[in-house]
C-alpha cells in the first residue's frame, strides 16, 4: 500500500500486512514455521518474534492507532495487563466484566497480589471517585454480558489526570466501532478469537498501546512468560481480519433488527442493546427454565460460550459459576452473526414462543 495516501479502514484491512510488492512476490504473507534463525540481523529466536505475528500486529496496530502485540489467548493478554499493577496495588473494574478477567482478578486478590474495587461503570462520578489511590482502571464498554455503557473519554481522562493506568477491553467493538487510544486510553485489549478473527477457529489475544515504554514492558512479559501466539493461528486471524468490515456491518445490521423485534416479544421481559454492535442480551419472562428451553430449542443459532463468529450463537450466561450473581438467571446473550436475518428471527422466535 502507498504511504502517500490515507486509506479508509476497509481498504487498510485488506491491504496492510502483505509482502513487499515486487515481481514474483506472493499476494499474502506465508506462515513462518521456525523456532530458530541464522545469527545476524533480523529475528533471533521464535519466542521473541515471528514474521507472521508481525503482519497481524501491523494491521491491528494501524487500525487502533498504536503498536500491537499478539498473545497466545485473550486471557494471556489479560494476565499481561494485570501484571502492570504493582504488588498490592489497586485495580478499579466494572462489577460486570468478562468472567475470565473477573476470575483472574479474584484469584490475584485472594493471594494478596492486588486489591479490586468494583464499580457501576455507568456511574461516572462513582468511578472517578474510586480512582483515587488506584493504580489501574479496567474498562469495558459495553460490558460483558450486561452491555452497560461507560463514558470512556471522561473516565480515561480522569485516570490520566490521577496517574492511573487505563486498560480498555475493545473486544466487543473492534477498532471499527471504537478506538480507545484516541480517547486517551493507555492499553487496548482484544480477544482476537472473537470478531477480529471471526470464524471460531482461532484462540488468540492482543494488546495495543501508543506508549513505547509500555509496549516494551508488555513485550518483555510475553517473552518471559511464553505467552506467544502460534504462527498458524496468527495467519488465520489475519486472513479473518481481511473481511472484518463486511462481517461486522452485516452482523450489526442483523443485531439492530433483532433487538427491535425482540423488544415487543411476549416472551421477552427485557432487551439489553446499547444501540450499536453485534451483541444483544435478552431476559426471558419465563425465568431460568425459559432461558434453558431456548438454548435447547434453537436449530440455527448455536448454543455456545463464545461470540463474534460468522455464525450466530447464544447462551444463558449464569450457567457459568464464575458469572456474578447480579447477572440474571434468565439472561441469554446473543452473538449475532451474518446469516439471513429472517432465518435467524424464525428460529429464535419459534424457540421463544415454544
Amino acid at each position: 500500500m502507498s504511504h502517500d495516501v490515507t486509506y479508509a479502514f476497509a481498504t487498510r484491512l485488506v491491504g496492510l500486512g502483505r509482502p513487499v510488492r515486487e515481481a514474483g512476490a506472493p499476494a499474502g504473507p506465508g506462515i513462518e514455521l521456525s523456532s530458530t534463525y541464522v545469527a545476524g540481523d533480523g529475528p533471533t529466536y521464535g519466542r521473541y518474534t515471528n514474521r507472521t505475528w508481525e503482519s497481524l500486529e501491523q494491521v491491528l496496530g494501524d487500525l487502533e492507532g498504536g503498536r500491537a502485540l499478539a498473545f497466545g489467548s485473550g486471557m494471556a493478554a489479560v494476565a499481561a495487563c494485570l501484571e502492570l499493577t504493582p504488588q498490592g496495588g489497586t485495580v478499579v473494574l466494572p462489577r460486570h466484566v468478562y468472567n475470565g478477567t473477573t476470575s483472574l482478578v479474584d484469584e490475584l486478590a485472594a493471594a494478596g497480589r492486588l486489591v479490586a474495587r468494583r464499580v457501576d461503570p455507568t456511574d461516572t462520578e462513582a468511578v472517578i471517585a474510586a480512582l483515587d489511590g488506584a493504580d489501574v482502571v479496567w474498562l469495558e464498554s459495553p460490558t460483558n454480558p450486561m452491555l452497560e455503557v461507560s463514558d470512556l473519554p471522561t473516565l480515561v481522562a480522569a485516570a490520566r489526570a490521577r496517574g492511573v493506568l487505563s486498560v480498555v477491553d475493545n473486544t466487543f467493538n473492534t477498532p471499527l466501532l471504537a478506538r480507545p487510544l484516541q480517547d486517551g486510553a493507555d492499553v487496548v485489549l482484544h480477544s482476537v478469537t472473537k470478531f477480529l478473527a471471526g470464524h471460531s477457529d482461532v484462540v488468540l489475544g492482543a494488546l495495543v498501546t501508543g506508549d513505547e515504554p509500555l509496549h516494551t514492558r508488555l513485550h518483555t512479559h510475553r517473552t518471559l512468560h511464553g505467552a506467544i501466539p502460534g504462527p498458524h493461528e496468527a495467519w488465520l486471524a489475519l486472513r479473518g481480519m481481511r473481511t472484518l468490515h463486511l462481517r461486522l456491518e452485516r452482523a450489526c445490521a442483523n443485531a439492530a433488527e433483532l433487538a427491535d423485534r425482540l423488544s415487543g416479544h411476549p416472551s421477552v421481559a427485557r432487551v439489553r442493546y446499547p444501540g450499536f454492535g453485534a451483541i444483544v442480551c435478552i431476559e426471558l419472562a419465563g425465568g431460568r427454565a425459559a432461558a434453558e428451553h431456548v438454548e435447547e430449542s434453537v436449530r440455527l443459532w448455536l448454543p455456545a460460550t463464545s461470540l463474534g463468529g460468522v455464525e450466530s450463537m447464544l447462551e444463558r450466561r449464569r450457567r457459568h459459576p464464575a458469572e456474578p450473581v447480579s447477572v440474571p438467571e434468565e439472561l441469554v446473550r446473543l452473538s449475532v452473526g451474518i446469516e439471513d436475518v429472517e432465518d435467524l428471527w424464525r428460529d429464535l422466535d419459534g424457540a421463544l414462543r415454544a
